[in-house]
């Protein structure tokens, strides 16, 4: 939220230039104040816990921020009861019609497959487009940053020999350009992925549209934007519990998967106590996603969006 002070005052030319949020009082007294309107593209098969984990993050922050948990019109999720997708998604075909302030679209368990192979691809390309006119900004995550991606610059994904499995420490990229997505991380920091699957950061750099802000020896461009800030591309899972890998690493083991432990989190030769230190990162991620591409930049007449023009 942001701080009134008088606007003649030299600190607030100074923190404007930072690009910090500073109002006059003028602009206080009139401005118009609505909740942010955010949807949630759960393309994961845990729906619950995938739902739950994003609106942690979505909650802590000063802004009313309203969810619309949205599901695939043309597939039908195997691993969720019917009656609860009934009763708290919308389909897109039921959201369609409407904008949005933000938007994420997350990962799902399908990397291993070509694009064009999954079931639903041709209808979430669609969605993609719709997000350049529908919405002021959207995060792709994991997968989801891949399939954007290779669907709106033509870049591929490349199979890993071994599973990219675990938390890794990442790089911010300082360029001398003050990035407010990235405002109060350190420059090093640490995210969990889990994927097979890697983009090429050689690949990411000939695009002039995109700008890596955060890079991993180990895993990779981690999180990178378009130059008008619309679009975010996170290939690991800052949103994951504490417990997240563990589960999916069990759970690969029940299916006799050739899975290694996951790197750099378990703290004893247990594999039952986590050293969790991502949550900070992740939190001050999405506040500053909402605060400075979101709320700061959303018009107030939500029907008013539309940047196709």
């Amino acid at each position: 939220m942001p701080i009134v002070i008088d606007k003649d005052l030299p600190a607030y030319k100074i923190l404007t230039g930072e690009r910090l949020f500073v109002m006059d009082s003028e602009r206080a007294v009139n401005q118009q104040i609505r909740p942010i309107e955010i949807a949630i593209l759960n393309l994961m098969p845990t729906k619950e816990t995938t739902e739950t984990q994003f609106m942690r993050l979505l909650s802590n922050s000063p802004l009313q921020v309203n969810i619309t948990l949205v599901k695939t019109s043309s597939y039908s999720a195997t691993h969720t009861d019917a009656q609860y997708l009934g009763k708290f998604y919308k389909s897109f075909r039921e959201i369609v019609s409407k904008k949005f302030d933000g938007m994420i679209i997350t990962g799902a368990p399908v990397e291993n497959m070509p694009f064009e192979k999954v079931a639903y691809w041709h209808e979430l390309e669609e969605i993609m487009d719709w997000t350049r006119s529908n919405v002021t900004s959207t995060i792709f995550i994991c997968w989801g940053a891949q399939a954007a991606l290779y669907h709106f610059y033509g870049i591929k994904k490349h199979p890993l020999k071994d599973k990219c499995f675990g938390i890794f420490a990442h790089q911010r990229i300082l360029d001398g350009v003050a990035e407010p997505l990235m405002r109060g991380i350190s420059d090093e920091f640490h995210m969990p992925h889990s994927r097979h699957t890697i983009i090429y950061a050689k690949d990411i750099m000939h695009v002039p549209g995109l700008k890596i802000l955060a890079y991993s020896k180990r895993a990779g461009a981690s999180i990178i934007k378009s130059m008008d800030n619309r679009q975010v591309f996170v290939t690991g899972h800052m949103e994951y519990d504490r417990y997240t890998l563990k589960n999916e690493y069990e759970r690969d083991l029940e299916k006799g998967l050739p899975v290694k432990p996951p790197v750099n989190y378990f703290t004893d030769g247990s594999m039952e106590a986590v050293k969790m230190n991502w949550t900070s990162t992740a939190n001050l991620f999405y506040i500053n996603w909402l605060n400075y591409y979101v709320y700061q930049v959303t018009p107030y007449d939500i029907n008013s969006i539309d940047h196709t023009t």
